[in-house]
């Protein structure tokens, strides 16, 4: 498809279109995957986070029948990092539209390619199921190539959980009004050994997390050694979306590393999700973990349940400013 049909309209997304692209693109992954794990509050969530560049940055397609017929969006994480999704109401795959929307979001990345720092690598990337098959033709037919590969690992408590062992000088607690920011840079500085990590601000990490409609603050587990944040899992109950209880942010900061306070919060959070009732807890997790994640969580009794992939495209080669390896190694 090299142009809309006729009577077809084309416009960005604004806030107000979250309701409608949520079941869009439920429809579209249970066509190609035969399940959805999509949620309409995460969809605000992100949009907000980046609704100053929707205007410029998105597509929003209708028939001519105001259909919703499918969508794009391109997302800068800055640093070199262009991220973008694409889907395509399921009775509309054969005709073109979204190698078309593809298009569109090609064509904006190689416009933002120049504001990227001097020197820095640009690609562009997308994330999606590794079982959806034709979206991987489709992209390595337009010249993507795998990156990378996270795992969604999940557990069912069937039983109490192990109680959490906490290493001498540390208490857990939950988050309390005035932590916000503290629990934000521990997050950052954690998250430095994270495969692909791009530093963000307070600003939009808050703007993300709090307006969540289920952020529950009962659930975000700090590990404290005195005044300083050890480690912290910042987790929350998903069931009112049938997705089960989530541990969303696991990190232990470098000087409190290899003393078992990653274990020990992940128990913290499956005997909380426990006793509300709630048996099944997942997780993500880079399938090649720069500081063994994946050994981690298989010691805690979780399994791999998804598989990932990052396809993506170099715009413009150079030096890679995110998160590749452990900053001591050589």
């Amino acid at each position: 498809m090299e142009n809309l049909p006729e009577h077809w309209t084309i416009r960005p997304v604004t806030l107000a279109d979250a309701a409608a692209v949520t079941k869009l693109i439920q429809r579209s992954e249970l066509a190609r995957l035969g399940e959805t794990d999509t949620i309409q509050d995460e969809i605000e969530a992100w949009w907000r986070r980046h609704e100053a560049s929707l205007e410029q940055n998105s597509w929003l397609v209708k028939t001519e029948n105001d259909t919703l017929a499918g969508v794009a969006l391109l997302y800068d994480r800055k640093y070199g990092v262009l991220e973008f999704e694409v889907f395509v109401a399921p009775e509309l795959v054969e005709t073109g539209l979204e190698t078309y929307l593809l298009h569109l979001c090609e064509k904006r990345a190689g416009e933002l390619v120049p504001l990227a720092p001097e020197g820095a690598k640009v690609a562009l990337q997308t994330w999606f199921d590794r079982e959806d098959s034709a979206r991987w033709e489709l992209l390595e037919h337009h010249g993507y190539a795998p990156g990378r590969y996270f795992w969604q690992m999940g557990i069912q408590l069937k039983e109490q959980p192990s109680a959490p062992q906490w290493a001498d000088g540390i208490t857990v607690q939950t988050l309390t009004p005035g932590m916000e920011r503290a629990i934000f840079e521990a997050k950052e500085e954690a998250f430095k050994d994270h495969w692909g990590h791009t530093p963000t601000t307070f600003e939009e990490w808050a703007q993300h997390t709090f307006q969540r409609k289920n952020m529950d603050p009962s659930l975000w587990f700090l590990a404290m050694d005195g005044d300083e944040i050890a480690g912290l899992a910042l987790c929350s109950d998903e069931t009112p979306y049938d997705q089960g209880g989530w541990v969303n942010v696991l990190g232990v900061r470098r000087p409190w590393r290899r003393k078992s306070i990653g274990l020990a919060l992940l128990h913290q959070a499956f005997g909380e999700f426990y006793r509300r009732g709630i048996s099944d807890v997942y997780l993500n997790v880079d399938a090649r973990s720069l500081t063994g994640a994946t050994r981690l969580y298989e010691r805690a009794g979780m399994r791999k349940v998804k598989e990932y992939v990052m396809m993506e495209m170099l715009l413009r080669d150079g030096i890679d400013l995110t998160v590749q390896r452990l900053e001591d190694e050589n």
